[in-house]
């Protein structure tokens, strides 16, 4: 009997191993320009608001693509949206280090810079979660999954203790170290071979654009797994006033900011290796409401702090309890959707 596959065995596939060195450069390039837009936004104005700003401008062009993004990801090659997405994210990642050397003290620059980036990441989320399980076998999707989110993560801890050191010592340092990482992302990724999206029917535009919506309603478990899901990140969602705490309650640099934005995929990692060799195989339900209500614990913690050791393990607790309902709605959704409306989805 062939031994199960597992986090190791899925990357020796080359098209899976370019995927993941892209997907985990370009998150580590996106987590030290996270850092760099934070601090830079929070030393011009020292409005909160204004990091509030940064979040909203990154959402909405997910909500307001969200009809676009999934079809086009089910329409065209996704290796080729990811290559053009990252393309996007390169030219960011340079405006906003043009916008530092200028010296400018408004903020509109960067809102739109950033809000460009919003846009690029709407239609990369789709296209990449709907090519991985294309380039693995159908029993190796749960141990892909498993290692794309550990890679994720993984770019997530050091992104942002690396952006935080790096903004430290010198923007430019910083901004240079983000444009390599994502250079190389686009080399890795234009090399995953082709593979066109299943299309089993020619179907009228609007029933495509309104494919995902029309599954996830036919699937009631996707659907309750993923609002569920939605609803606790969107009402405990913290990253965007890290400045604040790291600033004005912690009393720190740069460095404490990035430590903080870190502590969330630390404990985001451990779950995830924990889940690769653990996998959840029964109550997926229960375990998920578990932990959602530990991640409205840990927020609750993280809220009441004045220590940075707190605050950190706070935030560890939510990302741990985070990534199991993460872990649970991706074996879902791609085990359970047709690769035709996968995107969409």
């Amino acid at each position: 009997m062939s031994s199960q596959p597992n986090m190791l065995t899925v990357l020796r596939n080359p098209d899976f191993l370019r995927f993941e060195l892209s997907v985990t450069l370009a998150t580590l390039a996106a987590e030290i320009l996270t850092v760099a837009v934070g601090w830079m936004l929070y030393d011009i104005s020292g409005n909160p608001f204004d990091l509030g700003l940064v979040g909203l401008v990154q959402f909405l062009p997910t909500l307001l693509l969200v009809l676009v993004t999934g079809t086009v990801a089910d329409s065209f090659p996704r290796h080729r949206i990811i290559v053009a997405c990252l393309a996007v994210e390169f030219i960011v990642i340079f405006g906003v280090f043009l916008v530092h050397e200028s010296s400018n003290h408004q903020i509109w620059p960067i809102l739109c810079l950033v809000a460009l980036l919003g846009a690029g990441r709407a239609f990369y989320s789709p296209a990449a979660h709907a090519l991985a399980p294309n380039l693995v076998k159908r029993e190796e999707i749960g141990a892909a999954i498993s290692c794309s989110t550990a890679s994720w993560q993984c770019g997530a801890i050091a992104g942002p203790a690396l952006g935080g050191f790096l903004y430290g010592h010198s923007p430019t340092l910083a901004f240079g170290t983000a444009l390599g990482m994502i250079s190389i992302s686009i080399v890795s990724a234009f090399g995953i071979r082709r593979i066109d999206p299943k299309r089993t029917r020619d179907e009228p535009m609007l029933s495509a654009i309104l494919g995902g919506f029309n599954y996830m309603r036919r699937e009631k478990i996707v659907l309750g797994a993923t609002t569920l899901d939605l609803f606790a990140v969107l009402l405990g969602s913290t990253v965007v006033l890290l400045p604040i705490y790291a600033k004005d309650i912690l009393v720190g640099s740069p460095f404490e900011f990035g430590l903080l934005r870190a502590a969330i995929g630390i404990g985001a990692l451990a779950m995830a290796l924990y889940l690769g060799i653990f996998p959840i195989r029964r109550r997926a339900g229960h375990i998920m409401f578990a932990a959602v209500a530990v991640f409205g614990i840990g927020t609750i913690v993280f809220g009441m702090s004045t220590s940075l050791y707190l605050s950190v393990a706070a935030l560890a607790l939510m990302g741990a309890s985070d990534m199991v309902s993460v872990y649970i709605r991706e074996v879902l959704i791609q085990l359970w959707t047709p690769d035709e409306v996968r995107g969409r989805v």
